[in-house]
């Protein structure tokens, strides 16, 4: 199961950054930083005389704290107390830019879905799946801003009084993605809060923030000066300078919870601080007496097993039923195998090289600690290469494990047995975690009862299917410490603004200073037109 290393780098996947090296966007320059860099090594270790050794990608400017404060200064004056052109302008306008954005951004398609195979490690495929899906997910944004400038031109009588309401910005946005999905998540919470006529700064992750760069020129030409601005650099460098100065007014952050309670505590004022947050999750899979075995198999490969299971929606934890638990274990264990390890950009590879330092060493002490403590990896994994660390199937877990309640974010597969279904309802009440849970079975009499007595603990439930974000259509939220605020593609749009109303009494004077403004066109909140 362990992968090849190359000796070499193919001619058809190499990538030359150095056009892009030490770049970050701030009030409309895409800048070159002058000061301390650091080297991007890549996941994707070349086979050498003397060992493995990563692939230098290129470099990342490393700002400093003075350099944060501008780029915080340049985003602050493009907001100029909400007066500023970008949150003043007509939802046209900013449609526009968005559009003119995106027809920029798909001419770098090949060196981003380059970048996300040397940088993190995706493959091919899911590369360009991302970089594809993240580009629908901004034509669906106008779509959805569209259909809802449409709904929200009304004036209404109530009460006496003549009243509009539309959504406004919320001010400064800081922008924190992860990087599982670097591009794809960074653009989930950055595009709708641009739409909606916030600024925003996009702070990018430690690994994958090498493939925003070729992004950079993109931004620059669509949007207005300071408007949108991207930088690197250490969290505690650049961003607590950030929080500290009460500039920001929202926060959107993908990462954990420890770091978001961080975060919120650098603001001055955290009651002003709107926080759209998502974060870690121990998703389950229930594996019912009814079940569908070779399904269930399936899908439970896949969910804790795509990207590595680096995904906060993956299956971190199967439970299987007593009377199944032999049986599924063993073609789970040969559904594992036979995935296919390699580079990212080999056909049909599954598995490959982990992006985050010293990662197979902390996936191996979550193994280690549940084999002491009774449990077998039962399949062939478990074995680290370099940056590479095979899947492990660990059976039986128990509580006494740390893999029974800490999410692991790697490639191991734990499995745990029950025999009745209060041990399910007990272990989702006392989790720290309420994202998804996905259920597999064919029995109403199973399924119904044990979906009433979920949907209240976590905010999705999967039927015979794995855990997962899409569609961008439905809620993608969490209860307890997974999430806070809710993302969907017209949910966004509604995080990141807030609804404002303009009323008055309904006498005529009123109803005529109110036509005359909307068919004078002399203001761009109060109108009924909404163009498209």
């Amino acid at each position: 199961m362990l992968p090849t290393f190359p000796r070499v780098v193919p001619d058809d996947v190499k990538i030359d950054v150095s056009s892009w090296d030490a770049q970050y966007l701030s009030g409309g320059e895409v800048r070159t930083w002058s000061g301390p860099t650091s080297e991007v090594r890549s996941p994707v270790c070349l086979t050498t005389s003397t060992g493995l050794e990563p692939v230098s990608l290129g470099r990342i400017a490393m700002l400093d704290a003075a350099a944060a404060k501008e780029v915080l200064a340049a985003a602050t004056q493009a907001w100029d107390h909400g007066r500023g052109a970008w949150p003043t302008t007509r939802v046209a306008r900013r449609i526009g830019c968005l559009e003119h954005f995106v027809e920029e951004m798909v001419k770098v398609r090949e060196p981003v879905v380059r970048l996300l195979m040397w940088e993190i490690g995706k493959t091919r495929k899911d590369a360009e799946t991302e970089f594809d899906r993240t580009v629908l997910y901004v034509r669906d944004t106008v779509e959805a801003l569209k259909e809802l400038d449409r709904t929200s031109s009304r004036f209404v009588m109530e009460d006496g009084f003549l009243g509009q309401t539309r959504r406004s910005p919320l001010g400064v946005v800081l922008c924190m993605g992860p990087f599982n999905y670097p591009l794809n998540e960074t653009y989930t919470t950055l595009i709708p809060a641009l739409v909606m006529g916030n600024t925003v700064i996009s702070k990018l992750p430690r690994y994958g923030a090498l493939l925003h760069l070729p992004i950079l020129a993109a931004m620059q030409k669509a949007f207005p000066p300071g408007v949108v601005n991207v930088l690197q650099g250490d969290g505690a460098t650049v961003v607590g300078p950030m929080m500290e100065s009460g500039s920001l007014d929202s926060l959107a952050f993908i990462g954990t919870s420890r770091v978001a309670n961080i975060l919120r505590r650098q603001h001055p004022r955290p009651n002003r601080l709107r926080c759209i947050l998502g974060l870690e999750a121990k998703n389950p899979a229930v594996i019912l007496p009814s079940a569908d075995l070779d399904l269930a198999v399936k899908e439970c490969v896949s969910g804790a097993l795509s990207f590595n299971g680096q995904r906060c929606t993956a299956i971190k934890l199967i439970f299987v039923h007593a009377s199944l638990a032999e049986k599924f274990v063993e073609k789970l264990s040969a559904a594992v195998d036979a995935l296919k390890a390699g580079m990212p950009w080999e056909p049909g590879v599954s598995l490959t090289p982990l992006p985050e330092q010293g990662k197979p060493a902390t996936l191996a002490a979550y193994v280690e600690d549940a084999v002491k403590k009774g449990a077998k990896v039962v399949n062939r994994g478990g074995e680290a290469l370099g940056t590479f660390y095979g899947p492990a199937v660990v059976y039986p877990v128990t509580p006494a494990m740390r893999l029974y309640h800490e999410e692991q974010f790697g490639p191991i597969v734990p499995v745990a047995t029950y025999e009745d279904l209060s041990e399910i309802d007990a272990f989702m009440r006392e989790s720290p975690y309420g994202q998804q849970i996905a259920l597999f079975g064919n029995d109403p009499r199973e399924v119904a009862p044990l979906v009433d007595a979920l949907v209240n603990v976590v905010s999705r439930i999967n039927l015979n299917a794995q855990c997962r974000r899409g569609p961008d259509t439905f809620p993608f939220t969490g209860r307890k410490d997974s999430a806070e605020g809710t993302l969907s593609v017209s949910d966004a749009l509604r995080a990141f603004s807030i609804r404002t109303v303009v009323a008055a009494t309904s006498n005529e004077a009123n109803k005529e200073l109110v036509t005359s403004i909307v068919s004078g066109r002399m203001s761009a909140f109060l109108g009924t037109d909404f163009i498209f």
